[in-house]
């Protein structure tokens, strides 16, 4: 579990480098989700104060659900923190994961 804290000024400032925007995205796919969703979710959850915005998106609906999916996460934090997450989802089998910085 990590220590949550939050301090807009410092990342946006001095982590940006003067940057009109940055933004830290990880990417995550799942295979066998029926499988794998639930450790994934124990990961996100402990790391859940570093994860600003999540969208997760599979194919199919209702009775022809897909059994992989694709998840979006937008990340606040250190460097150290957001590649840990990525670490640790990239280690449970069937996950793959990548981090994507984005500056302007």
């Amino acid at each position: 579990m990590m220590n949550c804290w939050n301090n807009f000024d410092y990342f946006y400032i001095v982590k940006n480098k003067g940057n009109i925007m940055a933004k830290t995205i990880l990417l995550v796919l799942v295979g066998k989700r029926q499988e794998t969703a639930v450790k994934v979710q124990q990961v996100l959850t402990a790391w859940g104060c570093i994860i600003k915005t999540r969208l997760g998106i599979h194919d199919g609906v209702m009775d022809n659900c897909s059994d992989a999916g694709l998840l979006i996460l937008e990340l606040y934090g250190t460097d150290e923190q957001k590649e840990e997450l990525a670490r640790k989802i990239a280690v449970l089998p069937g996950v793959s994961s990548k981090l994507v910085n984005l500056n302007l």
